[in-house]
């Protein structure tokens, strides 16, 4: 069972860059946030917020996401994105994730992040690795 206290929060910010936008993945698209460059950062914040919490040797993945994007964010507008701890179960942390810019709220939902010893996680890597390069199909 995780340690972890729930309730607690971070938040991170970022200025929306090109890269950022699904106009530099899609031609033809507005230059605004893209809904996987919000995701990402609420991920990467919910991640940042358990961390210092997590045995040495051990990380957190992502298992779940349900969120929605519900307005745009053009070029050169700074968006926060903001993780909240709702529930701890063995290795499982549910997060509570939102996205603001500065006129309104941009994203929100749900985020589940498992905590797994490294070692272990890169050993299953490793074999599932060897067996896509050697063509074995096998589970």
């Amino acid at each position: 069972m995780l340690d972890i206290p729930v309730e607690i929060t971070k938040a991170s910010s970022l200025e929306v860059r090109r890269d950022h936008t699904v106009a530099s993945h899609v031609e033809g698209m507005p230059e605004v946030f893209a809904t996987p460059m919000m995701i990402y950062l609420m991920e990467t914040v919910a991640g940042d917020l358990i961390a210092p919490y997590l045995p040495e040797g051990w990380i957190s993945v992502g298992v779940h996401v349900d969120v929605k994007h519900l307005a745009a964010t053009p070029l050169g507008a700074t968006v926060t994105a903001t993780a909240k701890i709702t529930a701890v179960t063995d290795n499982m942390v549910t997060f509570e994730v939102e996205a603001h810019d500065e006129a309104e709220r941009v994203g929100e939902g749900t985020h589940v992040r498992a905590a797994v010893e490294l070692s272990r996680f890169l050993k299953r890597l490793d074999r599932k690795t060897s067996q896509i390069a050697g063509g074995d199909s096998q589970r």
